[in-house]
């Protein structure tokens, strides 16, 4: 009775793995000697990867980096989704440069993009539910199947840091009823461009992958890392349990994405119900009583969106997809984390009406000449200005610059503004008949496809503010006037005390935040 140790020698001399697999298959087609064949335990992953001929090879270097739990393997699967470049061919050649025990899966009619890929990667282990012909595994399929211990679903533009699917499985293994364990994530900033001299033959191919860029670009990086740092603080102090657990890189429980499959009758674990599939599934997961959680060691390098236009249409898709979670009843799931999703909506509501308040008001009480400055009022920026510079601090390899930035309150005020514009696009387009494609959107913007109208919005917001000045002045007689004063002053205050309220509670509230980050955890 050979083992499987015994067969993987023979494997060498076989001519493609189905000839392997149909050994594997004589040697335990007795039923009583299946007991007595060893696999050792393993770890899959699986990266979809479209059109990443430029990123793959990156990727897969961070997985031959990672020191494995003992006893363990790794199987890498990437599956090549629609592509229309070199991604197939550049990652067998990294698979075989990094000695990784990699296979290549290629789609076929695929129409849900990333959901798509990921179920194929699903099926190539555990099998199709939905296949006519009914194919069952073979023997030496169902022990492989059996063999993996543990899935990584990771994007192929982010990159592991040593050790850290250890440090995932750790987490993963620490108890029964975890379902899956999310890295940490940090932006990379890219390098400064005047490193690269404009000479170079490569220069343009090394500013458009963004290894290389300028100062805003590295600044632009920089608000999403901290963002992303703000984030990742607020799930730790609360205990690590997370409503999302990112795609970018993910470590799950199998029996866990089995338990989605079967109790929602899918053929695959993931979804094309929503722009946010992996908050989807995290919400599933959850629902059938599986923790999710973050790592508070394990870290994975993934890229930020290099400019507005694409920044905007990544959080288009990721705050749609959110909004859709939370107002959709025809999508039976529900969350622990429903309230907090809620909360942070409302935080962001509030954020748009301050601003909205203040600036409506200044700009009429000055029009009136009917402005009172109250010191007061420098509370709330001085509390907006430590917090600021506490998470500024707090975010992964951050420059001094930053810190500075943040602490006069122009970086955090245009990051916001940002997100403000975002959020109101959303909740309109959630009014809107016509639903978007978010993923669509997304890769359009990132391969240049579609462009940013943030100048013309710009010039317009500027040409407008100009006609009001104009008119304010031209008008400012009549204005002033004791009796538009008179008529106009109960308006004022009634705004005034709202906008004192909301800036209490906003004031208290990052008090509380404030008070959150005094903790050791790290971003």
């Amino acid at each position: 009775m050979k083992t499987l140790t015994d067969i993987s020698e023979e494997k060498q001399s076989l001519p493609n793995r189905l000839d392997y697999n149909q050994l594997i298959t004589d040697n335990i087609s007795n039923a009583s000697n299946i007991g007595k064949i060893y696999m050792k335990p393993r770890i899959a992953v699986f990266i979809p990867a479209h059109n990443e001929e430029k990123s793959i090879r990156d990727c897969l270097g961070g997985l031959q980096d990672q020191d494995l739990p003992r006893e363990i393997d790794l199987d890498v699967y990437v599956i090549a989704d629609n592509c229309s470049d070199r991604t197939e061919e550049k990652a067998r050649e990294a698979g075989k440069d990094f000695n990784l025990n990699l296979e290549v899966i290629t789609t076929e009619n695929n129409r849900q993009r990333k959901v798509g890929a990921l179920n194929a990667g699903w099926k190539n282990i555990y099998g199709d539910n939905m296949d006519i012909y009914f194919k069952r595994l073979t023997s030496y399929q169902e022990i492989y199947k059996q063999s993996v211990k543990a899935i990584l679903g990771m994007d192929a533009d982010s990159r592991l840091a040593p050790n850290a699917l250890a440090q995932m499985w750790e987490g993963l293994m620490s108890s029964r009823n975890i379902g899956g364990v999310m890295a940490k994530y940090t932006m990379r900033m890219p390098k400064k461009k005047s490193l690269i001299s404009k000479d170079d033959v490569h220069y343009e191919e090394l500013i458009v992958s963004g290894q290389y860029g300028g100062p805003v670009t590295r600044w632009w990086t920089h608000q999403q890392k901290q963002d992303m740092a703000s984030w990742l603080l607020d799930l730790q102090y609360h205990g690590g349990s997370t409503y999302v657990l990112g795609g970018q890189a993910t470590l799950f429980r199998p029996e866990a994405l089995q338990d989605i499959v079967d109790e929602n009758k899918l053929d695959g674990p993931w979804q094309n119900d929503s722009d946010v599939e992996d908050m989807l599934l995290t919400w599933q997961l959850q629902k059938s009583k599986w923790k999710t959680l973050i790592s508070p060691n394990a870290r994975c390098f993934v890229d930020a969106m290099r400019s507005y236009h694409t920044f905007r249409q990544q959080r288009n898709k990721w705050n749609s997809g959110t909004v859709e979670l939370l107002t959709n009843n025809d999508i039976e799931v529900k969350s622990k984390h429903k309230g907090k999703l809620w909360r942070s909506q409302m935080k962001i509501m509030i954020d748009f009406t301050v601003r909205f308040l203040f600036v409506l008001l200044m700009a009429f009480a000055f029009a009136t000449d009917q402005f009172h400055w109250s010191w007061i009022w420098i509370t709330p920026i001085v509390l907006a200005s430590v917090l600021n510079m506490i998470l500024a601090a707090k975010t992964p390899m951050h420059r001094t610059i930053d810190v500075i930035l943040a602490g006069l309150l122009i970086s955090p005020e245009i990051y916001l503004w940002v997100k403000l514009m975002t959020f109101t696009e959303v909740w309109l387009g959630k009014l809107s008949a016509h639903k978007k494609d978010g993923w669509a959107n997304q890769y359009k913007a990132e391969s240049g496809k579609t462009s940013s109208k943030l100048i013309q919005g710009l010039l317009s917001g500027i040409i407008f503010i100009m006609i009001i000045t104009f008119l304010c002045f031209h008008f400012r007689d009549y204005l002033t006037s004791p009796a538009v004063q008179s008529a106009t002053q109960p308006y004022l205050m009634t705004g005034w005390i709202a906008l004192t309220y909301l800036t209490i509670f906003s004031s208290l509230a990052m008090l509380y935040q404030i008070w959150t980050l005094r903790g050791r955890h790290n971003a």
